[in-house]
């Protein structure tokens, strides 16, 4: 099965000696036209998930699919590999399957468009994005049930197919896939903005190719795609030795249905000019919806902009190392599950690959080595009478080698916050607090980003969803730097009584008067927090993100409005610096046998049971 693209004019492009300023012409037209597309979408879009919180991904290919703008990738090859058909000018491909492009999106509520992009009959690119429809239908508003086992409770799932034949809308298709959403008003003005936004990209190519000839666009993204593959094998050959091997370990804390914590693997060797990424040794598939259908050509995005991203920040990255890159996914493993595991609640794992490949990149490179804290994407949700709401919360960032982890922040760094008060405007809550939570972000010489506590209180009855993770495992802390602070979520009732939440869960009932604390974890600590600044510390007692208790942790003595005693301060450090435990490279916390034991009176939850295996 593959699919047949159609040209009239079958001669392939010619090569062409493209020149710095062309070349750099055409890059930073398309990395305009790749925020062309974003605008494009937040302009046209209805959903509060996609028009306040920019949960989208455009891409920009070249004939092959390989991308060459982007915000963090897709698989387009992926996609037409399983597309059975033909693609001809006019043309929109649309799916939500990830079964059916070998997880090119991840879950059943990203839609994605795929579209070639034509000149002069011949394919010369092809633009995609997908985004997050706030809900697809199934059990659950938002469909995102927490305890799923199969797919087939996660709403509707589109496979592969033309939304436009030769320009024309196959209205029947759309109005029968709209029919099985709670929000149609939504979920259409949402798919025309991608539409739109993927049109848009197709005219800027074809303006290009009229103004440097479709020849020289062509040979200007061959230049680029090469540039970044040299760029990739002299930092593999100069950061990774040859024929040793890399491994680091993670975990994420629970399925959503009782069982965890779930052990992710991930191993690097160098071979010559090629690395091998290795996720053998992780858990089985889960039985809940947290599994992550991981694409190989996303495993090597993901590797990529930690490494080309670190080498030049100015840099368009793109498709082009890929051939250094070989990915190995078991089958029926978390990374890889077999059809029809659920799949909705894969943020988690999205987030815990960035952790991975930090813990992994940075052993024998302290200049990548970040601390934890792309643990999760946390979704909240609340639907009633008449309205629903789709949103990402945010953790701390972890510290880093050149400064302190920002606080509350997303891990997409094109996503921002839903405005209090457009929340307030458009649905029946009121946001009490948006705070950061002082202390939660790892001590260390560079600072973990504290998490936030956002208090909700409900004014309509209804439901609402959460998905998050760390509430059992810690945000790790790196070269003597501390673990960040786990999440937490309860409901202060009208009534009084205080209910714990787990991190992951749907359907809960809230009555008016209750409030809801959607507490996220913090960022891990880089570095010895013994130098850190004791002025620094001072200052961030005085700005609420530190309290004078926590200060204690960089043995930094102060009163509560951030004045700093120095001579209690030296004392203070010295004898922390003689009784202290050797820093460690990598503090994850307690083993995991003492944090199980000690789950329910610390977070008052009943610790997850083992995984069953197959």
């Amino acid at each position: 099965m593959m699919a047949q693209i159609i040209q009239t004019t079958t001669a392939p492009p010619a090569e062409i000696e493209v020149d710095p300023v062309t070349l750099d012409i055409i890059e930073n037209a398309l990395r305009n036209a790749r925020y062309e597309m974003d605008e494009v979408l937040f302009r046209t879009a209805l959903s509060p998930g996609i028009r306040e919180q920019h949960d989208e991904f455009p891409l920009i290919a070249d004939p092959e699919g390989r991308m060459v703008a982007g915000q963090f990738g897709l698989s387009i090859p992926a996609l037409l590999d399983r597309f059975d058909g033909t693609v001809e000018e006019g043309d929109v491909l649309l799916t939500s399957d990830p079964y059916s492009c070998d997880g090119a999106i991840s879950h059943a509520n990203d839609w994605l468009v795929v579209m070639p992009v034509y000149v002069d009959g011949r394919v010369v690119g092809w633009a995609s994005m997908f985004g997050h429809m706030s809900d697809v239908g199934g059990k659950t508003a938002c469909s995102m049930p927490t305890d799923a086992r199969t797919i087939f409770e996660e709403g509707v799932v589109i496979p592969p197919f033309k939304l436009y034949a030769k320009g024309v809308l196959n209205e029947d298709a759309l109005r029968i896939i709209l029919n099985q959403v709670r929000r149609p008003d939504w979920n259409r003005a949402d798919l025309n903005g991608i539409v739109a936004a993927c049109r848009t990209a197709g005219r800027r190519i074809q303006e290009l190719c009229a103004r440097f000839g479709a020849d020289t666009y062509t040979s200007a993204l061959q230049a680029l795609l090469r540039r970044n593959h040299d760029a990739m094998r002299t930092l593999l050959t100069t950061l990774f030795a040859d024929g040793e091997t890399l491994t680091f370990t993670d975990y994420i804390c629970d399925d959503g249905v009782g069982n965890g914590p779930y052990e992710l693997v991930l191993s690097l060797t160098r071979t010559g000019d090629k690395v091998l990424l290795d996720f053998t040794g992780s858990s089985e598939q889960a039985e809940g919806p947290i599994s992550y259908y991981l694409n190989e050509n996303l495993a090597r995005m993901f590797f990529g902009i930690y490494l080309i991203t670190v080498a030049d920040p100015q840099i368009l990255w793109n498709d082009g190392f890929y051939p250094l890159i070989d990915v190995r996914i078991p089958d029926g493993s978390f990374w890889k599950p077999k059809y029809p595991a659920a799949l909705n609640a894969r943020n988690h794992g999205v987030g815990r690959i960035f952790d991975l490949f930090g813990g992994l990149l940075g052993q024998k490179t302290p200049d990548l080595l970040n601390a934890a804290g792309f643990s999760s994407s946390p979704h909240f949700m609340y639907a009633g009478e008449g309205f629903q709401l789709y949103s990402i919360g945010f953790g701390g960032i972890p510290g880093r080698p050149i400064g302190d982890g920002p606080d509350g922040h997303s891990l997409w760094p094109s996503f921002t916050n839903i405005p209090c008060e457009f929340l307030e405007s458009y649905y029946p809550l009121r946001v009490e607090r948006w705070e950061t939570v002082a202390d939660s972000g790892g001590a260390g010489l560079h600072r973990g980003g504290n998490g936030v506590d956002v208090a909700y209180r409900f004014l309509a009855p209804g439901t609402i969803a959460i998905h998050d993770d760390r509430w059992l495992t810690y945000p790790w802390g790196v070269n003597g730097g501390e673990p960040g602070a786990r999440g937490r979520k309860w409901i202060d009732r009208a009534d009084g009584r205080k209910e714990i939440l787990p991190s992951k869960v749907h359907d809960v009932p809230v009555r008016p008067g209750d409030v809801l604390h959607f507490v996220t974890w913090g960022g891990g600590g880089w570095g010895d927090p013994l130098v850190r600044d004791p002025a620094l510390v001072g200052l961030e007692v005085r700005r609420g993100l530190l309290t004078a208790a926590g200060a204690r942790r960089y043995g930094v003595v102060c009163a509560a409005d951030g004045t700093v005693d120095e001579a209690a301060t030296g004392d203070l450090r010295a004898e922390l610096e003689r009784t202290r435990p050797e820093p460690k490279v990598f503090d994850m916390g307690p083993p995991m046998a003492e944090i199980l034991a000690r789950c329910e009176e610390e977070t008052g939850l009943p610790a997850p049971r083992p995984p069953a295996r197959a």
